[in-house]
């Protein structure tokens, strides 16, 4: 197990707005949840059971961020609605009713959404947060969302990249460029801007792109958990494509299905991109992806069995004060 808390590659990660330098701090891991806050084993669709009240919850809690995903279809092949609300929508009813917590998508879609509305809307959330949003963004792995909306699937990595390239641009004030999805020009500006003059823009695992293309362009990555071997190999592969890009030490972060039991000395056993365990091992195995250079988790409770409200407490008792501060 490597420690990188003296490695120079653990130099502090840029400011890119209020959340993206307090859920990402070189050398440390923080902890979020993966939106809807409840149990759903046993079907696609979730309740939404006091779904804005458990966000709250989290966020007294002290959990980092939550995290928001981009399902526009319940696809049967796919098998999760998600939240079921549309993403920006919700996160702005989110930024009105939290203060502190970090607001995350993880991904946007960006070849199924024209990348001006997806550039207004997130830079909306991002000012009516006060500098919170964290916006993930992906090539898309549903084909059957594809044909849905009249877009082709085989070359949704060059779409990726045009939408990529375009929300980047039309960040900055009065930009006049040429793009696939369009040509703003003539004076004209998109509003608002985001809080600090860009968007963080985190990419999800490969989107079609070349690793580095993703290292010198996205300024953090989420990756699919892997054996923790696997982990190490992945996340320094990443730092050192990162180094090589000249740019500045960028965060990586990944999701993490969970089922916390009742006995807190119960070793692990592999579920759906996950672990049903105690919280003596759950805080281990955090604080090994901590180790190698993993600086989020997002938790997900779609299969655990307890009690919601009672698993975010025992969570923020009992792991969080190791991975907080």
């Amino acid at each position: 197990m490597n420690d990188h808390s003296d490695d120079p590659a653990a130099a502090a990660f840029p400011r890119l707005n209020v959340s993206y330098g307090q859920v990402f701090r070189s050398g440390r891991l923080s902890v979020g949840l993966v939106v809807p806050i409840e149990s759903y084993p046993d079907g696609p669709v979730p309740s939404l059971t006091r779904h804005v009240q458990r966000v709250q919850l989290a966020e007294a809690l002290g959990f980092a961020a939550v995290w928001l995903r981009d399902v526009p279809f319940d696809v049967p092949s796919f098998g999760d609605a998600g939240q079921t609300f549309d993403p920006l929508v919700y996160l702005g009813l989110l930024a009105g009713k939290t203060e502190r917590i970090g607001l995350g998508i993880a991904s946007l879609i960006l070849p199924l959404r024209h990348p001006a509305h997806v550039a207004k809307a997130a830079a909306s959330v991002d000012v009516l947060s006060a500098g919170r949003l964290l916006l993930g963004v992906a090539s898309g792995d549903r084909p059957d969302e594809y044909p849905a909306m009249n877009v082709p699937f085989d070359d949704r990595g060059e779409r990726f990249r045009a939408s990529f390239d375009y929300i980047r641009r039309v960040a900055d004030r009065g930009a006049a460029f040429d793009n696939p999805f369009g040509s703003p020009g003539g004076g004209m500006d998109l509003l608002p801007k985001p809080t600090a003059g860009r968007l963080p823009l985190l990419i999800t695992g490969g989107s079609q792109q070349h690793p580095d293309w993703i290292a010198r362009f996205g300024d953090g990555w989420m990756v699919y958990p892997h054996p923790i071997e696997l982990q190490t190999r992945v996340v320094e592969d990443w730092r050192q494509r990162v180094a090589t890009s000249g740019g500045p030490p960028k965060p990586v972060m990944q999701p993490l299905y969970v089922d916390l039991v009742d006995d807190r000395d119960a070793r692990p056993v592999p579920i759906h991109l996950g672990f049903r365990l105690g919280v003596s091992f759950l805080r281990l195995y955090l604080k090994r992806l901590e180790a190698i250079g993993v600086n989020h988790v997002a938790l997900n409770l779609r299969f655990n069995r307890a009690h919601t409200e009672a698993t975010l407490e025992r969570l923020a008792a009992e792991v969080l004060p190791d991975f907080s501060g």
